[in-house]
């Protein structure tokens, strides 16, 4: 990971935007560029962290930040009149305009649609399970199911009343730099639980409802930029009853579902502008570079934490909240 992030600083192309007096884009041309390197750099970030549970979406502020893909100027059209996304509103009576800060926000979103594939494709048998299930052919299909679904539920009611909210004041550094340690301390917690209690292993598809609706409980707290959501649900498995390697498994499908389930959203309140900025080139080659790092993650991921906890991805959140903090201190963030 610290040579991630030396790549992400080696990598940092600012990208341009209204304010480099550059002259105006078409209107069939991106109205800013993404270079090929950030696109790999976004991708590859994505693709590893999203289901570690070190939050891919606190790594990818931190890289967005490296990569220079911050500014708020509104970018302009053709014409050199500003660009909207969003239509007029009390708050906003020409619209929301289009800055390079939304469309990256955006685009760290869409894709994911990568590390979705690769679960798609690494767990199709599940997959298949819960689809069997869900015609009335799978008993333990459909009770996976029914889980998966309470589970879901809980953090996509509140992100989709808080998602404005959390767009606007939790997508910065000194929030990540909390949500690292606080997770640490939950995965230090969780993991002396756990091997106190190693002798509990419940399959899955055998959860109550309660303790599904415990996991997606927890998983509300991920919506706090630098929480992780793998985090909270591999913890929330164990409370539940659950040995690493099906904790795991639980958290993979149960973001399949959430996952889908915010990109599809996200993509349709902002992927156009998104697409407008950056054009679809860097953002299918974002994906396709996630789906690889996301199966190769999600690979590794299974055979540690059965082998050796969380213990590691703990001490790692506080090494990176400490080396964020520090350049905070010296004004180098």
């Amino acid at each position: 990971m610290r040579t991630l992030l030396v790549t992400l600083a080696l990598l940092s192309l600012p990208v341009g935007a209204a304010e480099n007096h550059k002259p105006a884009p078409s209107a069939s041309a991106p109205a800013a560029e993404l270079s090929v390197a950030a696109a790999l750099v976004l991708g590859v970030v994505e693709g590893v962290t999203e289901f570690l549970p070190v939050s891919s979406t606190g790594h990818l502020i931190i890289a967005n930040h490296f990569l220079g893909l911050e500014a708020e100027a509104p970018l302009l059209s053709a014409d050199g009149r500003p660009l909207y996304y969003r239509a007029p509103s009390a708050q906003y009576p020409q619209g929301v305009p289009l800055t390079i800060k939304q469309a990256a926000d955006t685009y760290v979103v869409v894709i994911q649609f990568g590390a979705i594939a690769a679960v798609g494709i690494l767990y199709w048998t599940q997959l298949i399970a819960l689809l069997r299930g869900l015609l009335g052919r799978d008993p333990a299909g459909r009770r996976l199911l029914i889980n998966l679904l309470i589970a879901f539920l809980p953090a996509a009611g509140l992100g989709f009343l808080l998602h404005g909210w959390i767009d606007a004041h939790l997508f910065s550094i000194p929030a990540v730099i909390i949500a690292l340690v606080t997770g640490a301390g939950l995965m230090f917690f969780a993991e002396s639980w756990r091997r106190k209690h190693a002798n509990r292993t419940t399959p899955p598809a055998e959860l109550t409802p309660k303790q599904a609706a415990g996991i997606g409980a927890l998983q509300c707290l991920a919506l706090w930029p630098g929480t992780s959501r793998s985090m909270t649900t591999i913890v929330g498995g164990y409370f539940a009853g659950l040995d690493p390697r099906r904790a795991a498994e639980f958290s993979f499908l149960l973001g399949f579902v959430t996952l889908t389930a915010a990109t599809v959203y996200k993509s349709y309140k902002g992927g156009a502008a998104m697409i407008q900025v950056f054009g679809w080139s860097n953002v299918l080659l974002g994906a396709a570079v996630a789906a690889v790092t996301a199966a190769l993650s999600v690979r590794f991921l299974i055979g540690w934490l059965t082998r050796h906890g969380l213990a590691a991805f703990a001490w790692y959140r506080l090494a990176l909240a400490v080396a964020l903090a520090a350049l905070l201190a010296l004004d180098r963030l």
